[in-house]
């Protein structure tokens, strides 16, 4: 069973989504700012990060860079969630070092290819 981190500011798209991604099988871990996701990035080890960008305390951005340049993290997939569909902003998340982006509303079954898709790049002997 694959542990997933959601970290999503807005209390109920997180409940919401957890529990969604719960009945599908994910172990999940939840986060509230990208502090918090940083935290228990490094605490838990998940093996994929489900990021918004726009966070307070820490903002996705901010956090993907911490969690990428920390060696405990830095080889944890994170797909970002957010509602910013510009592709001056997928480039940006990209560079920042997701491993793939979803827009917002979020449609499980696009999601779960996602992270289906980013787990198998992460453990191709899988």
């Amino acid at each position: 069973m694959s542990k997933l981190l959601l970290a999503e500011d807005d209390e109920f798209s997180r409940d919401m989504l957890v529990r969604r991604l719960e009945r599908q099988g994910f172990e999940m871990l939840a986060a509230a700012d990208g502090r918090e996701a940083l935290m228990t990035a490094r605490q838990h080890r998940p093996d994929l990060i489900l990021l918004d960008l726009d966070m307070p305390v820490m903002d996705g951005r901010a956090a993907m860079r911490a969690l990428r340049s920390d060696p405990r993290t830095f080889r944890i997939p994170i797909i970002v969630l957010t509602a910013h569909a510009n592709p001056d902003d997928v480039v940006e998340a990209m560079q920042a070092g997701c491993s793939s982006y979803e827009t917002k509303p979020i449609v499980l079954r696009r999601l779960l290819e996602r992270i289906e898709e980013s787990l198998k790049a992460a453990n191709p002997q899988d």
